[in-house]
């Protein structure tokens, strides 16, 4: 009976959170990247040559880098209701304020402060969705959360070119128009978070009593297990060699994933096409990754393999960025892109049930920034060192090899703690068959 109760419990949950959630991330992601559709118009206004775009676009990760684990550890202390409702409103402001860029520092500057207005926002709802969903269930809901990001560029897509296409309408260009209008709907959003989200299944009125109880019961006596085989201590969180293994293979995957997040409406410009035929273009890709990513986690929770579920992703998305760096026309291009977008976001939903699996309490709090934290210094790596090829060889072709190397070499350190999680788990077992 509790069984059942904590089910119907999870599956309210899921029907309430994860579209708001979704929303929300989907904003975000779309005003962290939305830079790439800006400097189809915005880079020849500002003279920002392709090695200062992509700097700028990476220095992005350096504040967020900064403010990662103080801001997730914020939220463990404050409530998630709060905190992220804070974290929405401050980028929102700073992402329109993108409008007001005249020049090299100040597109810097921005993009520096947008990182720390954002920092903490994605671990922060990794963390907050271990509050709701056990750990059996992780890969099928953050894929399901994170398809907002894939979603949001095959809405946003089309809706950034056609902002561009606003030019000269009230006397601000194009970009200015993106910045302004994609940016508002984060201070909304957190207006709304504040009233909308509970921080525990606890303080749920929707849930009934009996299903509060079940749920809450699930996941007290799964962290318990947790902290028993894992890390629940703030040290052991930043310390353990396999919490640091998993940042460095969440920085090999999103080198890739920003590496064509903020290149890919370039890449097709070189065909020529308008503002408009680049955003409908650039969300193809996305619509294929946004399906992929969810029937793979669904595939991932059904059979419990975690780690294949990671590496193979991740080789698809290597052979296909080193397939587009071949060139041919434009539909050769796109289809290698697709691929490679697929396998980048495959490997995302199902990566994030492995930190999850190992972190609990301040651990997970600390744990899960971190892991994000350094990871996303991939995407300061990602943009900057394409754009610096860019520039030096006047093509895409050197700087998609990179990406290629570097999904490669993520699938192979997805393989590596996949081993060495068996082997310290077939060690664990002697030891305790021995002591008894």
């Amino acid at each position: 009976m509790g069984e059942d109760r904590a089910r119907s419990a999870i599956g309210k949950a899921a029907r309430r959170l994860l579209p708001f959630l979704c929303l929300c991330y989907a904003v975000n992601f779309l005003d962290r990247v939305n830079v790439g559709f800006a400097a189809l118009a915005m880079n020849q206004d500002l003279g920002l040559t392709p090695s200062i775009f992509g700097a700028g676009a990476g220095i992005f990760f350096v504040g967020y880098l900064l403010f990662e684990i103080p801001s997730n550890l914020a939220l463990q202390r404050f409530g998630a209701r709060i905190w992220l409702a804070r974290i929405m409103i401050s980028w929102g402001l700073v992402a329109s304020a993108m409008a007001l860029v005249s020049g090299t520092t100040g597109f810097y500057l921005m993009r520096f402060l947008l990182g720390v207005a954002e920092a903490g926002f994605f671990p922060g709802i990794i963390l907050y969705l271990t509050f709701w969903f056990p750990a059996r269930e992780r890969a099928r809901i953050v894929s399901l959360f994170m398809a907002a990001v894939p979603l949001a560029t095959v809405i946003g897509g089309p809706v950034s070119g056609a902002l561009l296409e606003l030019h000269g309408l009230g006397g601000l260009k194009g970009w200015h128009w993106l910045f302004i209008i994609e940016g508002l709907p984060a201070v909304l959003l957190g207006f709304v978070a504040l009233k909308f989200l509970d921080d525990r299944p606890a303080e749920a009125a929707w849930l009934s009593k009996d299903e509060r109880s079940a749920l809450a019961g699930t996941l007290a006596a799964e962290a318990k297990a947790t902290a028993e085989t894992g890390y629940a201590e703030l040290g052991h969180a930043l310390t353990k060699p396999r919490v640091l293994v998993l940042a460095l293979l969440y920085f090999c995957i999103v080198v890739g994933l920003y590496g064509i997040g903020f290149w890919m409406p370039q890449v097709i410009q070189t065909f020529g096409k308008s503002s408009l035929q680049i955003g409908f273009l650039t969300a193809i890709p996305y619509l294929f990754a946004s399906i992929a990513m969810v029937a793979w986690g669904w595939h991932s929770d059904r059979t419990g393999e975690r780690i294949w579920h990671v590496a193979l992703p991740l080789f698809l998305a290597s052979a296909a960025f080193a397939w587009s760096a071949m060139g041919g026309p434009l539909l050769t291009i796109m289809a290698a892109l697709t691929f490679a977008t697929i396998g980048i976001y495959a490997a995302i939903g199902t990566f994030w049930s492995l930190p999850t699996a190992i972190l609990t309490g301040t651990g997970a709090a600390a744990g899960l920034a971190l892991v994000n934290a350094t990871g996303n210094l991939g995407g300061l790596a990602g943009p900057t060192i394409v754009g610096v090829m860019k520039e030096a060889t006047g093509t895409f072709e050197s700087g998609l090899l990179f990406l290629a190397g570097a999904l490669a070499l993520g699938g192979l350190i997805a393989l590596l703690f996949g081993y060495a999680t068996r082997a310290s788990a077939i060690t664990s077992h002697v030891m305790t068959r021995g002591g008894g």
